[in-house]
């Protein structure tokens, strides 16, 4: 065993351990094998790459967890607090704890029609031929660095939505995951979501996690395939409690004049360090990115971002705006890169930030690599404080001071939220927000 794998708590013996009683096809074991070696041969990122430059994680303690099927867990006694499901009429749900599905439920129209969704585990195992071909694909490259390597050999608590050709789901699905150290000493979770819709298909999916503050990792992976005249909406609230260390690759591929609409909140964990490419692989391609971010504390969020056309006449348009307070720290690091035969192109990406305190910092890092010669991308970043003429303004009108910061902030999001079609989505991120804000000075 190598001296990187025996400095962990994920040894032979674990990952042995862990994948013998696994109902998976050959395939699937050769791919978890595969990354496994991967693992063991890549060492933690460091400051001195670029990329992790401005992300320290040399607190984090890989060998305080291990695989989450290790884990000694049970279902704690009350269920995680769904934020985006409020009041929706869903046609399917999916929680998972700590790595393990709990409860998976699909409407029967709807698995009538084809659609598979639920338990990627149990799915994989009964529909093994269908799926083969997008885990094969590999949209998330299992070499891109240890956490990738780690989680595609060891993933669990995994979601399949799964819709065919020319289906509309009209209702939207949901999953959530949670972390809890009620359930378990050092929680892990490595979870997988794949999203696979056909050709002409459509679907709204809402995924969000949860957690409770206790000291926990998660290293997971999103992976959506939207087909030729596909249409996705694809929520994603990254909600996890104080304590998580959060590690995540994320893409979608978005085939010939298909779409997609994805928007992230992020507003848990101590650390994170997300990256979320979307690959505009077909001609008239349209990928929407929206992000709401909010930080307090110590909170380390860092999010990268690449907006990749591959073919002509496809538009992205990338807006994301957080805002800091206390001693917290935003990193996002974008990149529009247009291939050569990538011509007729439309791309656009922006990162605001509003600074709630003097002790926080904010880095944006916008990036253009063009090789087409008939293309529009423009890029953009800003960073400032809250106004305090609009401060006094408010107050002059009855308002408490955080009242009147509450409304401010709100206002700064308001351009992502407009883009939100779904009023649910607006309110459930506005309100998070909205309880996370102190008294500004």
């Amino acid at each position: 065993m190598s001296a990187v794998a025996s400095a962990s708590g994920f040894t032979a013996e674990s990952f042995d351990a862990f994948i013998a009683p696994r109902n998976e096809p050959v395939w699937l074991k050769e791919m978890r094998r595969a990354a496994w070696k991967n693992f063991l041969e890549l060492p933690l990122p460091s400051r001195r790459e670029e990329e992790w430059m401005r992300t320290d994680i040399r607190l984090f303690k890989l060998d305080k967890f291990a695989p989450a099927n290790d884990n000694v867990a049970s279902t704690p006694a009350s269920a995680p607090v769904a934020l985006l499901a409020a009041g929706i009429d869903l046609g399917g749900s999916m929680t998972v704890v700590n790595g393990r599905t709990t409860e998976a439920q699909l409407a029967d129209d709807l698995a009538k029609q084809g659609v598979l969704f639920g338990s990627l585990e149990k799915l994989v195992a009964e529909h093994g031929e269908k799926l083969q071909p997008y885990f094969e694909r590999k949209l998330v490259n299992s070499s891109a660095d240890k956490f990738a390597a780690l989680h595609a050999a060891c993933w669990t608590g995994g979601t399949l939505l799964y819709v065919p050709r020319g289906v509309a789901v009209e209702r939207p699905l949901h999953n959530i995951a949670a972390l809890s150290g009620a359930a378990a000493a050092n929680p892990a979770d490595f979870s997988k979501i794949l999203v696979v819709l056909e050709d002409g298909a459509q679907a709204t999916f809402l995924s969000e996690t949860a957690g409770d503050g206790a000291a926990a990792l998660h290293c997971g992976s999103i992976e959506l395939f939207v087909g030729q005249g596909a249409r996705l909406r694809y929520v994603n609230l990254q909600n996890w409690g104080a304590g998580t260390w959060h590690f995540a690759h994320q893409k979608a591929a978005v085939d010939r004049d298909a779409s997609l609409q994805w928007t992230i909140g992020a507003l848990g964990s101590r650390l994170a360090k997300v990256n979320q490419h979307v690959a505009l692989t077909g001609p008239y391609a349209d990928a929407q990115v929206n992000g709401v971010m909010f930080t307090e504390g110590k909170q380390h969020l860092s999010y990268h971002t690449l907006q990749h056309h591959e073919q002509p006449n496809c538009r992205s348009d990338l807006l994301y705006k957080g805002a800091l307070q206390d001693s917290s720290r935003l990193v996002w690091r974008g990149m529009i890169k247009v291939d050569r035969d990538a011509q007729k192109t439309d791309a656009y990406q922006r990162d605001d930030n509003l600074m709630l305190s003097d002790d926080s910092r904010a880095d944006s890092i916008p990036g253009l690599e063009i090789e087409a010669d008939d293309v529009r991308c423009t890029h953009g970043a800003t960073a400032g404080r809250v106004d305090e003429s609009q401060i006094f303004y408010a107050q002059s009108r009855g308002l408490t001071r955080k009242e009147a910061v509450r409304m401010i902030v709100a206002g700064f999001f308001q351009q992502v939220f407009d883009r939100i079609e779904l009023e649910s989505v607006r309110e459930a991120l506005g309100l998070a927000i909205g309880r996370r804000i102190r008294e500004y000075s």
